[in-house]
């Protein structure tokens, strides 16, 4: 996974434009390796809300968490330390053409999205298990919303096409997921904290990103979150390893590898260098996803209201991905 350097475009109409050395793209903000990467980890996502809901049959919230964090870190770890020395190698070598890196950032980076992770996480497999899953995914989507009136207010710049499509996709997961009038429960408050805070994540890894490696900043929020999540459940939920059973490891498995070791680090290099409420809109797929998967891995059966769910969303997607007018795509001045 090699990085590329980054630089900026000023827009006339508000919106910031970061691209990556070599790729040609729009003024949507979101070069194709980065829109890919968000994708992956969406797609990991959605398909991740079975094993979840399996497993907190067998385990606590924090359990399931700590315990998915630091299967993610260990299964990271390895290739943070083959990235080191291959970093440290080409500085011996005098290669100029490196990123900027500061392990103090990075580190500190790390801390602060790994706490605001497990809590986004710890919500979100609350309220998972007390509504059905397709509502679940509804409001944890609800950051894509959420994540550009944030960015507004904290950079005052946006644009009316990215809150067109955010509208866009925000009537598509309703159409989706949300398909019957529920009262306002307490898993309600739940998973809305866990979309706000989903939120945060989003812009934290933003700001963190810069001058750090991805893949480092990643595996060290899993750590954080893996011994804040462990250690409160060894306290408060008393886990007993033998009770788990086949389903429960191996649904604490996939969340551990594929949906946090993975997709976790997938949305850091995507966001890395992009605009994170465009990023959030792809990210937000994974509702999508768990309903196709759905269909595919369970032979649930979209209703007419679903499918118009999912062309709204899609029909999102392709709008913040389109160029602005009278905008010409270039490529990007490349640099060895």
């Amino acid at each position: 996974m090699s990085e590329h350097s980054m630089n900026t475009q000023d827009n006339r109409n508000g919106q910031y434009d970061q691209g990556i050395a070599g790729i040609r793209r729009g003024s949507a903000g979101i070069p194709a390796r980065n829109a890919f990467f968000c994708f992956m980890a969406a797609f990991i996502w959605g398909t991740a809300f079975v094993a979840q809901r399996v497993g907190g049959e067998y385990m606590g919230p924090f359990t399931m968490n700590g315990f998915r964090g630091l299967l993610a870190f260990f299964v990271l770890l390895p290739l943070v330390l083959l990235r080191k020395k291959a970093r440290k190698e080409r500085e011996q070598a005098g290669d100029r053409n490196l990123e900027p890196y500061s392990f103090n950032r990075t580190v500190k980076g790390g801390i602060f999205v790994g706490l605001i992770l497990l809590a986004a996480s710890t919500l979100q497999q609350i309220g998972i298990m007390q509504v059905d899953v397709g509502k679940a995914g509804f409001m944890t989507a609800l950051y894509i919303i959420i994540v550009p009136v944030l960015s507004f207010f904290m950079t005052g710049r946006g644009s009316v096409r990215v809150f067109t499509a955010a509208g866009l996709a925000a009537a598509g997961l309703y159409f989706l997921s949300f398909s019957s009038a529920e009262g306002f429960a307490p898993a309600d408050l739940m998973l809305l904290g866990c979309a706000f805070a989903y939120s945060m994540h989003i812009l934290c890894i933003d700001h963190f990103s810069k001058g750090t490696d991805a893949v480092e900043l990643s595996c060290i929020q899993f750590l954080v979150s893996g011994l804040a999540g462990t250690l409160i459940s060894l306290i408060a939920e008393k886990p007993v390893l033998s009770s788990f059973g086949m389903a429960g490891w191996l649904s604490l498995l996939y969340a551990g590898v594929f949906s946090s070791g993975a997709a976790y680090t997938f949305q850091i290099l995507g966001q890395k260098g992009a605009d994170p409420a465009i990023a959030s809109l792809i990210l937000s797929l994974e509702s999508v996803i768990s309903a196709v998967s759905g269909f595919v891995l369970l032979h649930q059966v979209l209703t007419g209201r679903e499918v118009f769910g999912c062309a709204l969303m899609f029909a999102a997607i392709v709008l913040v991905q389109l160029p602005a007018r009278g905008k010409l795509q270039v490529p990007e001045e490349k640099h060895s």
